[in-house]
């Protein structure tokens, strides 16, 4: 419950005080509310094409859909991170770009080529049941390796989104990493690939997108804030969808 309510707008409220530990204790399941976030948007989209709209008339409403479902947590997190790692001249400067609620030009631009692409992408893969599974495992697996990054990656900032949640442990970092593989090997063996190396390197792709985004910003910011998960989930979540639509047509 604790992950549904921080990584979606669902009206769920905890009953009682919020323990310490929570947020860390949350994390193992940030790939199984993406599952369910995925299985979301995929029913949006049958639905839609089921009622006769075209495929890319149905990729728009599902985006925005599932946009609104987590309440653009993670685009928000793109764009402060694109404002900031474009505009500020040093550290200080880009943190306080990023803490910044206003979106400049470049997270405007980096919104509109992420809705772009995923947009672009189902209207692609335009099958229904390949959209569906495609959800699945990008929203899974983009949100497992979240835990991974605050594992590798120390705070970039005492105070903030990330800061407060805790450096998960070991263990729960692999759990949701293992969690995010399976959601997402299991929904590409769905699509019969031209076995087993393909979906690795469909994931692989997501995953270096995710790290790219990790080591961006230790870099620029020497760590982690709640917006750079945000934006190595879009990324990596894009580079699932790229590597999936690259492959589909020509091994199904």
């Amino acid at each position: 419950m604790a992950a549904t309510i921080f990584l979606t707008r669902l009206p769920l409220r905890w009953k009682g005080e919020w323990p310490a530990d929570l947020d860390r204790r949350a994390l193992p399941w940030f790939p199984i509310v993406g599952c369910l976030i995925g299985v979301a948007g995929g029913a949006l989209y049958w639905a839609l094409t089921y009622a006769g709209l075209a495929p890319l008339l149905a990729g728009v409403v599902t985006v925005a859909a599932l946009t609104w479902l987590t309440g653009a947590l993670h685009e928000d997190g793109l764009a402060d991170v694109a404002d900031g790692f474009g505009g500020g001249r040093d550290k200080d400067a880009k943190l306080a770009i990023m803490k910044d609620s206003r979106v400049g030009t470049y997270g405007s631009m980096a919104l509109i080529l992420v809705v772009l692409a995923r947009v672009g992408v189902l209207a692609t893969l335009a099958d229904p049941r390949i959209v569906a599974l495609a959800l699945i495992g990008a929203h899974a697996f983009s949100r497992g390796m979240l835990p991974l990054v605050k594992l590798a990656l120390p705070d970039a900032r005492l105070k903030g989104v990330s800061a407060d949640q805790g450096r998960p442990d070991s263990a729960r970092a692999l759990v949701a990493l293992l969690i995010g593989f399976t959601l997402a090997a299991t929904t590409l063996n769905k699509l019969h690939l031209d076995g087993g190396t393909v979906s690795l390197a469909v994931m692989a792709v997501s995953a270096a997108a995710v790290w790219a985004v990790a080591q961006l910003a230790k870099r620029q910011i020497g760590g982690v804030t709640g917006d750079v998960l945000g934006a190595g989930q879009q990324m990596g979540e894009i580079g699932f969808l790229l590597a999936l639509a690259a492959v589909v047509p020509a091994s199904t």
